[in-house]
């Protein structure tokens, strides 16, 4: 399953009926996405509009069960419309049919049909393309359009997972197809979710973008080809606010109805700002799953050196930093698996602030203690390292603050650097572009297999259009076959403690440095009904 930076979207719409005197909702947003288009970049700005004015085939629910949204029912072994077939080599692979649901249709009135799936999984499966779940493509081998409305997609193994198949959304053939055929390596420049994104054509959801100003505020209105129950409001603006103190002060003064928690405040200061401003607004939280991190450029050859990894990660006292930084309402992380998700281990501790361990670690590495309390290798060359993360982000600011300050108590000099996130997450990191750390989120699906962000076979490069997550680089055959056989045990009891031992080796690998899990902070206007948060992508 594919990850997402930041934070998941709830299931905004549609709504209740709310209690407000007007028929527009502005929305506050701290990021603004880097494109529209259903398959490209690994944002959550993208896909929290995207919920809006789009829908998947399947998704997870608030409850977190998986559920048709396009289709009219699950596939399932048990309904017979899954079923496995035998492949070369004694493989078992899995035709997977979907019905789509009679009347959908994108904004220009075009129906949706088998048509728009097949094309997104031939743009999916191109090489050049660079879409960011490419294994999600690539594992379908072949789709049968039986009639307008019914597809059979051939997949390549029988995973516990196998009818969940979120990522692939149908991509309008009548706008894109000539797009893309015209020149597949450049089609994600070319496409008219960039070029175009008010054209006629592009949205199958509640909602169409009516509006498009970069940077600043997308308007989105309802789509007069939806055939859903009517979106509670005839228009949403979503508004970005890429500082989240100039975030907090457009609420204050109406500039925003609402912050969305799942890109909106951090939660200690959606906390202090509902203490202050009591009964002006509904504060909402929760726990999710949402993983703080600083990813590591395992090109580095500093960080290519386990034992440095390993110190870094002593050298953080992280359970101060959730204590005075979060109030105490961000746990510790281990692994990338939360405690929220069914597959944690609670056995596998996190590691503890031990800077004894950090120095020890350090000079076995090769980095002595120097003049001016950096350390320095044999060469003479100084322990620095940069660590990047997106600006305008109070909590985060703060974080690579104290974050600087431990580690220069070890004899590590690092410098920061923040990026707007649209920048950051749609060019710097996914081009592999960091030197050393990137501090940002993944916000997952439950028991999401990490796949893209630690297979060795997901790392970007220029060859493959800088398709997959696997930004540091990791590669670790025993990883590899770690994440190939939890995706094909179907036994939940063996599936865990596979999940277990997946856990124990990232913690001794350390491919990313775990800070916390994150919860999410909704700050709604009295009145606001309906809206649902998920905890999850």
């Amino acid at each position: 399953m594919r990850r997402l930076f930041l934070a998941a979207v709830a299931a905004l719409l549609p709504w209740a009926a709310p209690a407000l005197a007007r028929d527009t909702l502005t929305i506050g947003l701290s990021q603004f996405p880097a494109t529209l288009h259903p398959a490209f970049d690994s944002m959550l700005a993208k896909t929290y509009l995207l919920g809006f004015v789009q829908r998947p085939v399947t998704a997870y629910d608030a409850d977190w069960r998986l559920v048709c949204l396009l289709c009219e029912r699950l596939p399932t072994l048990e309904n017979g419309d899954a079923r496995p077939e035998p492949l070369p080599g004694g493989k078992t692979g899995v035709a997977v049919t979907y019905r789509l649901r009679e009347g959908l249709k994108w904004d220009d009135g075009t129906p949706v049909t088998s048509a728009d799936l097949v094309f997104a999984w031939e743009v999916g499966r191109h090489p050049q393309s660079g879409v960011a779940n490419g294994d999600l493509y690539r594992r379908v081998t072949r789709i049968e359009a039986k009639d307008a409305r019914t597809v059979t997609l051939h997949l390549d193994r029988l995973t516990f997972d196998y009818n969940a198949i979120n990522d692939l959304r149908p991509l309008p053939a009548h706008v894109e197809r000539a797009r893309f055929l015209a020149d597949p390596a450049g089609y994600r420049d070319a496409t008219a979710y960039d070029r175009e994104p008010t054209r006629p054509g592009l949205y199958d959801g509640p909602f169409r973008v009516a509006e498009r100003v970069a940077g600043s505020h997308l308007v989105l209105e309802r789509n007069p080809h939806w055939s859903g129950p009517p979106p509670a409001f005839r228009r949403v603006v979503v508004r970005t606010v890429e500082n989240t103190a100039a975030l907090e002060a457009n609420l204050l003064s109406g500039g925003v109805d609402m912050i969305a928690g799942e890109l909106g405040l951090p939660l200690e200061q959606a906390v202090a700002l509902e203490r202050r401003a009591r009964g002006r607004f509904t504060l909402v939280t929760k726990p999710g799953l949402a993983y703080e991190h600083l990813d590591v450029n395992l090109d580095s050859p500093i960080l290519a050196d386990p034992r440095v990894r390993r110190a870094l990660l002593a050298g953080l006292d992280r359970a101060a930093l959730t204590r005075q930084v979060f109030d105490n309402r961000q746990p510790v992380a281990a692994t990338l698996v939360a405690p929220a998700d069914w597959v944690f281990d609670p056995g596998v501790v996190p590691q503890g602030f031990d800077p004894a361990l950090a120095a020890r670690l350090l000079d076995e590495a090769g980095w002595s203690a120097g003049a001016g309390g950096v350390r320095r290798n044999a060469r003479g060359e100084s322990l620095t390292l940069e660590l990047l993360t997106t600006a305008g982000n109070r909590s985060r600011e703060l974080v690579a603050q104290v974050i600087q300050a431990q580690w220069r108590a070890i004899g590590v000099d690092l410098r920061l650097r923040a990026e707007p996130p649209r920048v950051m997450f749609g060019d710097t990191v996914t081009k592999r572009r960091f030197p050393h750390l990137a501090m940002f989120a993944w916000y997952s699906a439950p028991e999401s297999v990490p796949r893209s962000t630690l297979h060795s076979g997901m790392v970007p490069t220029a060859a493959n259009g800088w398709s997959g997550q696997n930004y540091g680089g990791y590669a670790n055959p025993a990883m590899d076959r770690l994440i190939d056989a939890v995706e094909l045990e179907t036994d939940r009891a063996r599936r865990k403690a596979l999940w277990s031992e997946l856990q124990r080796l990232y913690a001794a690998d350390l491919p990313a440095l775990p800070l916390v899990f994150k919860a999410d902070a909704f700050l709604l206007p009295p009145g606001l009904r309906g809206l649902v948060p998920t905890g999850h992508q």
